[in-house]
């Protein structure tokens, strides 16, 4: 069974946006199941409805607003990224085409991390969920100040306990995964230099400080099973390119238009890999 994984990474979802709308393109849609983690959740949802364009035009407009980043909000006690907003204002803005996902033969699955017990869960979504479950999925630790609740838990940025959800999908049966990636290839993450800062600022949830702390080598174990995955499981592997320049938070627009074309020649060049020649849409 096919499985599309799509890592998060805030603006660097910049990039999986336009992966998917080159997937889009070709009618390209194959995969049983597909697993997201904060942006790269909100990427799948809109590629899962058919929404060409919709997840480049939230990124590029919405993600750039005050309304979502704000420093001095954050400085005087506020959120730095207000996912809450994003995600509703963007819901009311951009149409999505929930009829589309709804009726559609891929299930989409979203990781969130329980404040509680610092585990990853995760969701299928549905109709009665979503709201709930993105926005939880989406709130950086600390950046949201708020834990939003999903079935009465209260939850945070899903990509602190499983970045890139590739063995949740082996364990679920897939055996041919794509994952999109955020970062560019060779990259590891490093573990925090000081155990007191987590540990200070999670002082109420200490599970989540104690997966904080473990987050680097879950992270780095993650890219060793995609390089090495099992004998009976295929991967492909689609990332930016070594000098893709978005970060976090960034909102230039001339490097957001450069992370979306990277994504788009990278889903156009996957796609001459593995399926055959395809009349675009």
């Amino acid at each position: 069974m096919k499985a599309l994984v799509v890592e998060g990474g805030a603006m660097r979802g910049i990039f999986a946006a336009g992966v998917l709308d080159a997937f889009l393109e070709y009618n390209y849609q194959p995969f049983w199941r597909a697993y997201g983690v904060s942006a790269g959740a909100t990427n799948l949802i809109g590629y899962l409805s058919g929404d060409h364009g919709r997840n480049r035009k939230i990124i590029t407009g919405h993600a750039c607003q005050p309304e979502f980043i704000d420093w001095k909000r954050f400085a005087i006690g506020g959120h730095l990224c207000d996912v809450r907003w994003l995600w509703h204002q963007s819901y009311t803005d951009v149409p999505l085409s929930l009829v589309n996902f709804l009726n559609g033969s891929t299930e989409l699955w979203v990781t969130t991390t329980s404040a509680l017990t610092g585990k990853a869960c995760y969701f299928r979504v549905d109709e009665q969920n979503l709201h709930d479950v993105f926005t939880a999925s989406c709130s950086l630790p600390i950046a949201y100040r708020d834990y939003p609740q999903v079935n009465g838990e209260p939850m945070t940025d899903g990509g602190l306990a499983d970045a890139i959800p590739v063995i949740k999908a082996y364990e679920d049966g897939a055996r041919d995964i794509t994952v999109v990636l955020s970062r560019p290839p060779g990259y590891r993450k490093r573990p925090p230099k000081f155990a007191f800062i987590p540990k200070r600022l999670f002082r109420d949830y200490p599970a989540l400080a104690d997966a904080s702390l473990r987050r680097a080598e879950r992270y780095n174990a993650t890219l060793s099973f995609i390089e090495n995955p099992p004998w009976d499981c295929t991967i492909h592997v689609i990332g930016p390119p070594s000098e893709f320049a978005v970060g976090r938070l960034t909102r230039k627009p001339e490097l957001l238009e450069q992370g979306y074309q990277a994504g788009h020649r990278a889903g156009l060049a996957y796609l001459d890999e593995v399926s055959p020649p395809k009349t675009r849409l």
